[in-house]
């Protein structure tokens, strides 16, 4: 396992959304909506951006009201990173779409040659 991903299922880690062209709170709106969304953890060399798919069971966006810009949401999803499977966690800040986040392990599969 590299390191990197070591360092990030330790602890929480600061993140924030990466959206582009626009980094809005309406664009993330839309990014949910589709069911996928970037998180970049901020503080690895140069930052490290994972793209999630949004499992909407475990993801809560209750708190967050995205008409007045204000709230807090969850955002989770499955994937894998440098060949290991992982679950990230974010909690987002709504106003700064900034937060923290962290990864963690999830059972690997193995892949078998038909």
């Amino acid at each position: 396992m590299s390191e990197l991903v070591e360092r990030l299922l330790i602890g929480q880690h600061p993140v924030e959304i990466s959206l582009r062209p626009d980094q809005t709170i309406d664009a993330l709106r839309e990014r949910i909506e589709r069911g996928f969304v970037h998180v970049r953890f901020t503080e690895t060399r140069g930052g490290t951006e994972l793209g999630i798919p949004i499992d909407r069971q475990r993801s809560d966006l209750s708190a967050a009201d995205f008409a007045g810009r204000t709230g807090q949401l969850t955002i989770v999803g499955d994937l894998t990173f440098d060949y290991i499977r992982v679950r990230c966690i974010a909690e987002i800040d709504l106003p700064s779409l900034q937060g923290r986040g962290r990864l963690e392990r999830l059972p690997q599969t193995a892949i078998s040659a038909s």
